[in-house]
């Protein structure tokens, strides 16, 4: 008896971007660099055994038969602590990471269906000609430990 294995590749180029802009204003920043039409996705991703809540935007370019999504690598969540008023009282904050191993990453944009590498150094060089980005890059999602968090 033979058994069959099944190697699924990641259908999906992933970039990961340095910005200290938000989130909804990188989205404009892209629409309008990138020709996308990126819009908040009505709901945030986010995980059963976490109160992290990542945002998301959504483009579908149904010309190439492409996806976008730009999300949000870290969310931070602020805990009031009303109990202890002393030296350290007071808020205090919590970070929480999509992917924890890309902690420096500040976004990532995952293009479903595109698997060309001349797209993907297109893109990139468009992103790191965008003023507010400080850096953008291809990442081999394979070598993530966190890769199923990039699975919606």
């Amino acid at each position: 008896m033979q058994l069959l294995t099944l190697d699924l590749e990641d259908d999906y180029l992933l970039i990961g971007i340095h910005s200290t802009e938000e989130d909804y204003r990188l989205a404009y920043l892209l629409n309008k660099h990138l020709e996308t039409k990126l819009i908040q996705f009505k709901h945030h991703l986010d995980f059963k055994d976490s109160d992290a809540q990542f945002p998301l935007f959504e483009f579908n370019d149904e010309n190439n038969f492409m996806s976008y999504y730009l999300i949000n690598n870290k969310y931070m969540q602020i805990t009031n602590n009303k109990n202890n008023k002393g030296l350290f009282g007071g808020d205090y904050s919590t970070i929480y990471y999509l992917i924890p191993e890309k902690k420096n990453i500040d976004f990532f944009l995952k293009i479903k269906g595109c698997n060309q590498l001349n797209f993907a150094k297109d893109l990139v060089h468009k992103l790191n000609n965008i003023n507010q980005i400080i850096t953008a890059y291809t990442i081999e999602p394979n070598t993530l430990k966190s890769k199923d968090h990039l699975i919606f």
